[in-house]
């Protein structure tokens, strides 16, 4: 198969949402620099439709989970008006029928930028170019039956984004001083029905969110990608293990350490 008919049929397969077999299974020399085009030609067609990017997402950035998936590196893809919900309070309602069956939760930290951040590893200058922080919730959904695939499979099917509930927003000059310290050490416990499901920390997103937009500020310059903008959010990856969510689950966050509030929201389907 050509790059062009795997863009159209995955793009298929995530409209019609419907599972697909992975082409890293039945595609000879199928791998991430395919996958990273495949991902650009469906882009390229959701901007046709209309879609605006309204910034990026980071996948895999918690080393815990990348054994759970046979994945062993960050993956990044593009976000839209059309996927990213700001939500007007801490508690909200998300329809789940609209993914392929078995989505899953993953509790993260989302950066928006006021000016482009720097190539590089300057964590202090990633900061600089913060303007606010949130706490949100990204589904994620794999169109592969299972969650069974390889990672060029995984970047092909847009980095398994579904959507990203972003809480609210807190101004960077509203933070402690200490910020940059305490995104790598806060605490977060991710409940279902008042039951905690699984805890994690800010160093679980490659050692912190900064450190996320980091490494993919230097991964965008390497593969010759749109820089990340003034505007633009980006969401750095889960800080806990990513469960699966059923219909009428209430699923919250507590987070410790961070002046951020958590969040709670009812899967409906």
């Amino acid at each position: 198969m050509s790059v062009e008919d795997l863009a159209r049929e995955l793009k298929a397969a995530q409209d019609e949402r419907r599972p697909l077999v992975p082409p890293s299974s039945r595609v000879s020399g199928f791998d991430t620099k395919i996958a990273y085009e495949v991902a650009r030609l469906i882009h390229e067609a959701r901007l046709r439709e209309g879609a605006r990017p309204v910034g990026r997402k980071i996948g895999f950035t918690n080393r815990d989970i990348w054994p759970v998936y046979g994945v062993f590196e960050p993956i990044w893809a593009h976000v839209y008006d059309t996927t990213v919900a700001r939500l007007a309070g801490p508690r909200a309602t998300c329809r789940i029928g609209r993914f392929v069956p078995d989505p899953r939760i993953e509790p993260e930290i989302v950066l928006h930028f006021r000016t482009a951040p720097p190539p590089g590893d300057d964590l202090a200058a990633v900061l600089a170019c913060v303007d606010w922080i949130a706490h949100g919730f990204e589904i994620v959904q794999s169109h592969f039956p299972d969650w069974k695939f390889q990672a060029a499979d995984s970047i092909a099917d847009s980095s398994l984004h579904g959507t990203l509930l972003v809480g609210e927003p807190r101004g960077v000059d509203t933070l402690d001083p200490d910020l940059a310290a305490r995104l790598e050490r806060f605490t977060i416990a991710l409940e279902c029905d008042g039951a905690v499901r699984d805890r994690g920390r800010g160093a679980n997103a490659l050692g912190s969110p900064l450190a996320a937009v980091a490494h993919l500020t230097s991964v965008l310059s390497a593969q010759r990608a749109p820089a990340i903008q003034a505007g633009e959010l980006v969401t750095t990856g889960t800080l806990t293990q990513a469960p699966l969510i059923h219909a009428g689950e209430t699923w919250s966050t507590t987070l410790d350490g961070i002046d951020l509030p958590g969040l709670r929201v009812t899967f409906e389907a």
